[in-house]
């Protein structure tokens, strides 16, 4: 299921917050003033935004931004507290995964327009998130990892060692 704020979260939004200007969201769900998103009354400013730091304490690389992806849909895989689900891991989608997504009840295929989200397909990147690539991986499911684009707190519940075994970005 697609978050309900998850349109707020990218195209003109964004770039509201980037150039300054303060833009509603008619469905009262985000707001963006300045440098602060507002997610159903939750202010998220930048600064709570934790450190965009990957697996290997460097500067944390794009995941995609086609499809626009991240818990803030800003094409990272950044995280903060109010990311419960930890959106962390940076993936490159197979049909095996997005099966096993849709068996566990998170059809990423479907596109969504009402929300804006356009359905993945095998191939495009996303950040998943990391209990879920867990599950995947111990269902032999899970898709390859981008350990440049993947945060560094996804490793408080996937051991590096793991991640490493299904990296497509180590020489």
């Amino acid at each position: 299921m697609v978050p309900q704020w998850w349109p707020a979260l990218h195209g003109p939004r964004r770039d509201a917050l980037r150039s300054g200007k303060s833009v509603t969201d008619p469905t009262d769900q985000a707001d963006w003033r300045g440098e602060i998103l507002t997610l159903k009354g939750t202010p998220v400013a930048e600064e709570q935004i934790d450190d965009p730091i990957n697996v290997f304490g460097e500067p944390l690389e794009d995941c995609s931004r086609n499809p626009l992806t991240g818990f803030f849909r800003d094409g990272c895989c950044n995280t903060s507290k109010q990311d419960g689900g930890s959106h962390t891991v940076c993936v490159e989608l197979t049909e095996k995964f997005l099966a096993f997504s849709r068996l566990r009840g998170n059809d990423l295929s479907t596109p969504r327009p009402e929300f804006g989200f356009p359905g993945l397909k095998p191939g495009d990147r996303w950040c998943l998130c990391a209990a879920r690539w867990l599950e995947a991986q111990q269902n032999d499911a899970a898709p390859p990892v981008w350990l440049t684009r993947t945060h560094q707190k996804s490793l408080k519940i996937v051991p590096l060692k793991i991640l490493r075994d299904f990296a497509v970005d180590l020489n």
